[in-house]
This record gives structure tokens, sequence and C-alpha cells, in this order.
């Protein structure tokens, strides 16, 4: 994410709920679909709500706490005072390993979707070099300024938000309520497939490194950063529900065990919503917003890993040190690209397992340390220690569910 300059007027809202909304909003939302045909339409719903619930208050939790500290404080600073010096590692370590596979899944789903454009062309060019090229461009472009990143994404943001309308608009007309509701299956079973979601909505759901971020862009003003968190997060609610509903009204549900059997990346899905719809428009409509949605995604993702890296290997701002920075970001995932290039559902899914322990865990524990430190004076998130237990409940539940996972001891639907 681009650094946000202070500004001495009153920033306007609507930018602060574009950062948390854009943030939220990329190419991960491609996963949802296919880790929730399980539990399908109105179980899938349920998890999101919950999450979104619970992903708004652990956000709100770490404002809490950060009010304490001066504007610009960091994740760093504050973790370190409050819960000491292992936990501050332990949240380090689990935020690089988010960035770091989400930068992988990244190269994963823009090779498949490179692969699948220009499959359309009858060009025949292998996913895992589309993705590696794909890979150096955008490290080019982070290697050349933060101020390029950022023109680069406002472009690509504004693209991804154009085509997202036009797109799912369309969808929206080709839903069949029968299909959206399963109404032709016999005997159905939906929960038991439900837990599965929940990692991948948590990982769908995070914005909370912008908190500090929007402390500095509007100073110590609670209430206005609040009103960001609230609208932003139910932007991106609001928009998964309509591509639930666009892709699952258009899929039958039997259907996604073929696309989760294929690894479950951008080009299946989008290649199977081609093959229903028998739209030329849709199907280039969906195309291009799934190229702009992986790049904006990849841009965002990319720069905080490369400033993270940066500060945490004290490489200086000079070409030789963003070379440096460079390298050590995309050099470890883009031999994971090419080793494994269709792992972009398996890598988003790890992302939450680790997203839990600083967007979910590391938060309610601040919030509990700031209350006992500083009394909190600023402002308080509702509920009180209720409010905390269940935001810590969450994350455990969220990385259990993982690890069950992992070892194949949830029901997968097959």
């Amino acid at each position: 994410m681009a650094t946000l300059a202070t500004t001495h007027a009153s920033p306007s809202i609507f930018g602060g709920v574009m950062i948390i909304g854009g943030t939220i909003i990329g190419a991960g939302m491609f996963s949802l679909p296919v880790v929730m045909s399980g539990a399908w339409f109105f179980w899938s719903i349920a998890a999101l709500l919950v999450t979104w619930f619970c992903m708004l208050h652990s956000g709100l939790m770490i404002l809490e706490a950060n009010l304490n500290y001066r504007v610009g404080s960091s994740f760093d600073t504050v973790t370190k005072d409050l819960l000491g010096k292992g936990w501050n590692l332990i949240n380090g370590l689990s935020i690089a390993f988010v960035l770091y596979i989400l930068t992988y899944a990244y190269i994963s789903a823009s090779g498949s979707v490179i692969h699948h454009t220009l499959g359309k062309m009858s060009v025949d060019f292998p996913a895992r070099f589309a993705g590696l090229i794909f890979a150096l461009v955008v490290a080019f472009i982070v290697w050349i300024s933060t101020r390029a990143v950022s023109r680069m994404t406002t472009i690509v943001l504004g693209a991804k938000i154009l085509t997202f309308f036009m797109t799912f608009g369309g969808l929206m007309w080709h839903v069949e309520p029968a299909t959206l509701l399963d109404s032709k299956a016999i005997n159905p079973s939906y929960l038991p497939y439900l837990f599965m979601t929940l990692p991948f909505c948590l990982a769908s759901f995070g914005y909370h490194g912008n908190v500090p971020s929007l402390m500095k862009y509007y100073g110590k003003d609670p209430q206005t950063i609040k009103r960001c968190l609230i609208w932003g997060t139910l932007m991106a609610l609001v928009l998964y529900i309509i591509w639930l509903v666009g892709s699952m009204g258009n899929i039958p549900r039997s259907d996604f065990i073929a696309i989760a059997y294929k690894g479950g990346n951008i080009d299946v899905l989008v290649g199977a919503l081609s093959g229903v719809l028998n739209s030329r428009t849709l199907d280039l409509l969906l195309i291009v917003f799934s190229n702009f949605a992986v790049a904006s995604s990849f841009l965002g993702v990319t720069l905080g890993l490369f400033d993270y890296l940066a500060d945490l290997f004290k490489f200086d701002d000079s070409p030789v040190g963003r070379l440096n920075t460079a390298l050590v970001t995309f050099i470890p995932p883009m031999l994971g690209g090419v080793i494994w290039p269709d792992g972009f559902i398996y890598a988003i899914g790890f992302a939450g397992l680790a997203a839990t322990i600083w967007a979910a865990i590391v938060p309610a524990l601040l919030a509990k340390a700031s209350r006992k430190k500083f009394g909190s004076p600023t402002y308080r998130v509702w509920g009180g220690n209720k409010m905390i237990v269940l935001i810590l409940i969450f994350g455990v539940t969220n990385a259990a569910i993982h690890i069950l996972s992992s070892f194949d001891l949830l029901p997968v639907y097959h």
C-alpha cells in the first residue's frame, strides 16, 4: 500500500473507505465460490457475515490500541510495547508469511489469467512462464518507486471497479434461481462443509495493516476511522455477496467439483462461467476484470512486502538498496510459482491460517493489554471482555480448522 501523506485539511471519509475496500477486494475473491461450493449459498453468506463482524471488530481493536501511541506508530511498535518481544516476533513472522504466501498466490493467479487470456487469442503460452514474466514486470515497477506503484495502482483500481460493475451487472441477468438454490439436488448436504470456508473468508477480509496508515491520514480521529472501517468492510461484504450470487447462480454446484479438481485457479472458474453464459461480451469483461483484479492485488501485496523487508533488513532507498529489497521480495515466491504454478487456492488458505495471528488473535490481545496499561481513554470497542473473548475464539477456531483440513480431517466436497 502506498504511504499516505498527512494533510492539514480534514480528508474526506471517501478516501479512507476506498483504501479499506480497495485493499480487501482483490483476486482472492475468485477463490470464494470454489471453496464455498460445498456449503453453498446460504451457509456461505452466514460464514461471510460472521467473518465480516469479527474482522471489523478486530480492526477496531487495533485502532483502540494504536490511539495510545504517536501518529505513525506501526504494528511493530505497538505490539512490542504492549505484548513484548516474543509476541512481536510471532506477529512479525506471521505478517511476512502472509505477504510472501499472497505474493506467490498472485504469481500463480496471474499466470493462469494470462494463459487463459492468450488462449482466447489462440496463443498457447505456459501459465508458469506467464506468471514469471508478470512478476518481473511488477518487480520493476516496485523497484522504480512507491510513487510508480501508487500511480499504477490508481489506474488499475479504477479499471477494476468499472469492469466489476459491468461484468457482474451482466452476470446477475443470467442468474438461474434453481441453480442458486440448488433446488434440483436430492438429499443435499451443506453444513459439514461450512467450517472449511472460514479460513478463506478470513483471508478475504484482510485490511488490518492499513489501520495505522489511516491514523496517519486522519490523525487521532477514532470516529472517522471507525466509519472508514465500517463502510469499507461493508462494501467488500456486499460485493462478495453479489459475486456469490453471480457465480453460484450460473454454475451448478456439481460443476464446482471439476473446477476444484483442476486447482480452482482463476482461469478455470472464468472458463466455466464463459461456458454457461454463451455471451462473448460477458466473456471478454470477465477476462478483463480478472486481469485487473490480479494486477491490483499483486501490486498492493508486493509493495507491502517490499516495504516490510526493506525495514526488516535495513536496506536503504537507493537504487542498489531497492534492488536488494526487490530480490529478497520476489525471488522466493517466483521460484514457488515456477515449481508449483497451480497453488492459488492452497496459498490463499495458508494465508488465512497465518492471518489469524495478526488479524484476529493479536488485535484482541492488544485491546486487552491496552485497556490494562492506558485505560483506552480516547476510544474503546464496545462489548467489553466478551467481545475480546469472541475475537480470540474466532481466531483460534480458524487456525484449528486449517490445521484439521491440512491433515484431511474435515469433510471435502467432491
